[in-house]
């Protein structure tokens, strides 16, 4: 199954995508250490609202992706970039402004809603890249989440702390104007007419199995389905949890956050591009979420700072593994006009994880006292994670072709 790329612009977009993805991801890093805190403290919201403050952004990309993936193959990917970066932008300023819980939700719907331009971005880079050099462009993606996962929670907590919990959404806001600016005026078109014209043609989702592939993508996406939904519990956790557990403030958690991330940068775009010069993306895959599972299980046993970081190192290694692979190997697995839809699938299954996630999490936090806050849903998480490694292990590769593409996790 060949995949034909557009032909690389005079000026390579890759430089610019990077850019986008980074400035994207650190405005979605802002907001992590800020959001759960800021929801409890400030609008007074309870376990149950805070579940669907952080739950349903995902729920809405679980709807919306696919569509922004099959509109991206269609008329193309920058006006689908530009639309879904704005909507993002005006989420952030109505989470800023929101002074009730359902200001709360209404912004995340906003957010969630017009959430594609990760999925799309990436489909930008298969745009321009054959299948033997995506590997390492897509690692160099990686590192643009893993720095812009590194700088935003930091950032987060420091306009928290020394300005006002609202101060990191409009900030992030500002952000994501600039990136649709940078878009609309920078980025060209990278999805060929031909391209377009095809998926014009054949534009069902059922595509995307055809051809044999059913089987393959199928454990692919269960896999991606329970291992962003173990993932997600701790995630919409951790903030709280450092607050409870060790009296940690929003800044605290956001320089935790930052190192969490700078070990993704490590990971994603150094150890695992070197890794992947051989076929063992399943393998990898597989130790990723063992690694995150039993990190996820010594999570409640956590009572000094020092274990805390060796915990988040497990967690940071585990996830820089399992998630770029699993997208990786989606990738591998269909043709060059099916990647925004396929892409697309991934983001939804990752979208219903990070939505399940935290409505698994908070569901559960009322078993354990103040003192072993979540110390079930970590437990719950180690689990979920088990049975993505089941699911893991029946992917079945094509050992034939180039290596799988190593693309970051949405």
């Amino acid at each position: 199954m060949e995949n034909s790329a557009a032909p690389t612009p005079a000026r390579s977009p890759l430089g610019l995508i990077f850019l986008t993805l980074f400035i994207d991801m650190l405005g979605f890093g802002i907001v992590i250490p800020v959001l759960p805190l800021y929801a409890e403290g400030t609008i007074k919201a309870s376990s149950a609202q805070l579940a669907w403050i952080v739950g349903i952004y995902s729920l809405l990309q679980l709807v919306c992706a696919p569509l922004f993936g099959k509109w991206s193959d269609r008329i193309g990917r920058k006006p689908v970039l530009v639309v879904s970066i704005l909507g993002t932008a005006v989420g952030f300023v109505v989470l800023g402004a929101a002074t009730t819980v359902w200001m709360l939700i209404l912004g995340r719907i906003i957010d969630g809603a017009s959430g594609g331009n990760i999925s799309t971005a990436m489909a930008c880079i298969a745009d321009v890249t054959t299948k033997e050099n995506r590997s390492r462009n897509m690692g160099l993606v990686g590192a643009a989440f893993g720095l812009g996962f590194m700088l935003g929670p930091a950032i987060g907590g420091v306009l928290s702390k020394h300005f006002t919990l609202a101060t990191p959404f409009y900030f992030a806001a500002g952000l994501a104007l600039l990136n649709a600016l940078l878009v609309w005026l920078r980025l060209p078109e990278t999805l060929t007419a031909e391209s377009r014209a095809r998926a014009k043609e054949r534009a069902t989702v059922g595509e995307v199995f055809h051809g044999g592939r059913a089987g393959m993508i199928t454990a692919i996406l269960a896999s991606q389905l329970a291992a962003v939904t173990g993932f997600s519990i701790m995630t919409a956790l951790f903030a709280l949890y450092c607050e409870k557990r060790f009296g940690y403030d929003t800044a605290q958690v956001g320089y935790i956050l930052a190192y969490v991330g700078l070990l993704g940068v490590l990971f994603q775009g150094g150890l695992l591009r070197r890794l992947l010069k051989k076929p063992i993306e399943k393998e990898l895959a597989v130790i990723g979420a063992v690694v995150l599972a039993l990190s996820m299980a010594a999570l409640p046993f956590t009572h000094t700072l020092g274990v805390l970081l060796v915990v988040c190192f497990g967690i940071s290694l585990g996830n820089s593994f399992v998630t770029p692979t699993l997208n990786g190997l989606a990738s591998r697995s269909t043709d060059a006009h099916c990647q925004g839809r396929l892409l697309g699938l991934m983001q939804s299954a990752g979208s219903l994880g990070r939505f399940l996630g935290p409505m698994v999490g908070f569901g559960l936090v009322s078993l354990d006292g103040a003192a072993d806050y979540a110390r079930t849903s970590f437990f719950v998480s180690a689990a979920i994670l088990a049975l993505a490694i089941f699911f893991i292990l029946l992917v079945r590769p094509e050992r034939g072709g180039p290596v799988a593409e190593a693309i970051p996790g949405t």
